[in-house]
């Protein structure tokens, strides 16, 4: 059964104010009304926070990767509640909310798929072929949870009806397929970060296609797509935010605010700009896409690498699962509610 935890508390300053870190401008003129960040530490000792959800109610899931537990933050009590994987030592690594409440995440140390009930506690693991032995980010269409799989360098369905796993192979080899997300148009976009390339996904069967970068040493790491279609994505290997629009074939990008900045976790925020971690400044920075302007928003503890983040467009909030330093973070964005 899951174990309730202390409350989570609010990082506090020294003088003992909430700890919020405000932003900085870079470039154009930014928005006048500036977000700041506010943490909540994780009270399981050694917690790794991997990557967030955010349920129907606002509750805010994560994987806790090091201890191999997955858990679930209130925020309107501040209150951690947590519980062990199955398989002791699964390592789970993405997570997602379904519509009907119950979450989803990837043993990405042992191989599984995991599917919780928060009603009843109980976790129900499915166990994947030898060629898929770290699964990573999960993604849930219908009756089908799409996965990518880094090492074995494929893409796989599991069919949650029957159980049934399909495999689609990358065509490159060690392509590392990592982030993935769905279109408005209901295929997907896969980010090969060990090679140059985007892939595009197309249901029901998977039928694969590679999309090259222009830069033969870019490396995408995350992306999302926002309402257009636009396709936006993290260049870790070069500090760039990168997007391609699938119908004219036409690439742009950006360099980041920091030099070999490493952006990493990306999404499209409530307000409508595309919000991105660079792990080299430790700040998660927000793209007008109109104007091109980025907003830096320092994370208040020193570490914090932000591998995903989650949008809770209802509430106007963006949720930060920091690793490394046992915290998870929550942007209220301005204008939003």
């Amino acid at each position: 059964m899951p174990r309730l935890a202390r409350a989570g508390a609010l990082v506090m300053s020294a003088a003992g104010a909430v700890a919020l870190i405000g932003a900085r401008a870079v470039g154009p003129a930014s928005h006048a009304v500036l977000p700041v960040i506010v943490e909540y530490h994780i009270p399981t000792p050694g917690a790794f926070p991997h990557d967030p959800a955010v349920d129907p109610m606002g509750r805010v899931w994560y994987t806790d990767q090091a201890n191999s537990r997955i858990g679930r933050l209130d925020p309107e009590t501040g209150a951690f509640t947590d519980q062990p994987t199955p398989s002791p030592k699964a390592g789970p690594h993405g997570i997602i909310a379904a519509p009907d409440g119950t979450i989803w995440y990837t043993g990405n140390s042992n191989g599984t798929i995991g599917h919780l009930d928060p009603e009843t506690g109980t976790i129900r693991e499915y166990r994947l072929p030898a060629t898929m032995p770290d699964p990573h980010t999960p993604l849930l269409v219908g009756q089908y949870l799409w996965f990518t799989v880094q090492r074995g360098n494929v893409i796989g369905r599991l069919d949650t009806s029957t159980g049934e796993v399909k495999t689609i192979r990358v065509p490159t080899p060690r392509a590392h397929p990592y982030g993935l997300v769905l279109a408005p148009d209901s295929t997907m976009w896969v980010a090969l970060f060990g090679t140059n390339k985007l892939a595009h996904l197309v249901p029901p069967d998977g039928a694969l296609t590679e999309v090259d970068l222009p830069n033969a040493a870019a490396r995408p790491r995350r992306l999302v797509v926002d309402d257009s279609g636009k396709v936006w994505y993290s260049d870790y290997g070069r500090g760039y935010l990168g997007s391609y629009e699938p119908r004219t074939r036409r690439f742009q990008e950006w360099r980041t605010p920091t030099e070999h900045g490493a952006p990493y976790g990306i999404a499209v925020g409530p307000d409508g700009r595309i919000w991105f971690d660079e792990v080299a400044s430790g700040s998660i920075v927000a793209f007008d896409r109109t104007t091109h302007a980025m907003e830096a928003v320092k994370i208040p503890t020193a570490g914090s690498i932000v591998r995903n983040v989650a949008v809770d467009k209802a509430r106007g909030r963006i949720w930060l699962a920091e690793s490394g330093v046992e915290r998870l973070g929550r942007i209220d964005v301005p204008g939003t509610r």
